[in-house]
């Protein structure tokens, strides 16, 4: 599942979150504060989306990052942003790593991706497949309890497929996703055999306030987002 916000709009949304808030100032320093060092790792990045976090890897001296995403357009994004530093290709992660071999990856980065996928069990699979013994994924998604208010259901363990408006590039995109209670979320992982080994739900960047007040005040008192560890036992 993808959106516009990441094909038609990729280049709007590309220049955006370099500075905004929700990625630039909450999402990624909550979740590179869950990655530990990366030199001389072999890390595959899903969802890799214009290749920031590429290339953040590689500036920590990473031995090899590879890069994955639905969208073509992100895809050409970061093949002009990095170049031979990465291996980088399209694929739909609801068929699977299929030009990943098994036990090939020390790390896996998926940052907020794992909420457009209808089923997460074959995905996380798929992790366990391809991540080497103590190896680790750490990704990042939507909070269930920050999008309670978007439930038809009105049932937080039902598994719905939500769609919102979004004004990320400065006019209303439609967004499509999954939101899941947490239960779901924990046993995808658990049943393929990763073991949770940390979980925050991240902390807004002071230099936000200056940003958005507002905005700065709801990432300080409500999550967003999750942000999860586990690793290949």
């Amino acid at each position: 599942m993808t959106s516009k916000l990441y094909t038609e709009f990729a280049t709007e949304y590309d220049q955006v979150v370099q500075s905004n808030i929700y990625n630039a100032h909450y999402e990624r320093p909550s979740l590179q504060a869950l990655i530990d060092r990366v030199k001389n790792l072999d890390v595959l990045d899903l969802g890799c989306g214009s290749g920031i976090y590429a290339d953040y890897l590689i500036s920590r001296n990473a031995k090899s990052v590879t890069c994955v995403d639905i969208s073509d357009a992100m895809v050409a994004l970061v093949r002009n942003r990095l170049g031979a530093q990465v291996n980088v290709y399209q694929q739909d992660l609801t068929h699977g790593l299929p030009r990943e071999a098994s036990n090939s990856k020390d790390l896996i980065i998926c940052p907020l991706m794992v909420h457009y996928l209808a089923d997460l069990v074959p995905f996380f699979n798929e992790v366990y497949r391809v991540l080497k013994p103590s190896g680790h994924i750490v990704f990042s998604t939507h909070h269930p309890c920050s999008e309670a208010e978007l439930s038809q259901a009105n049932n937080y363990f039902a598994t719905e497929r939500v769609t919102d408006v979004w004004g990320t590039i400065g006019q209303p995109v439609q967004v499509q996703f999954f939101r899941r209670s947490l239960t779901q979320l924990f046993t995808a992982i658990t049943q393929s055999g990763l073991v949770v080994t940390q979980l925050t739900e991240g902390q807004v960047a002071r230099e936000a306030e200056v940003l958005c007040s507002a905005t700065y005040r709801k990432l300080s008192s409500e999550p967003a987002f999750v942000f999860i560890k586990s690793k290949k036992a």
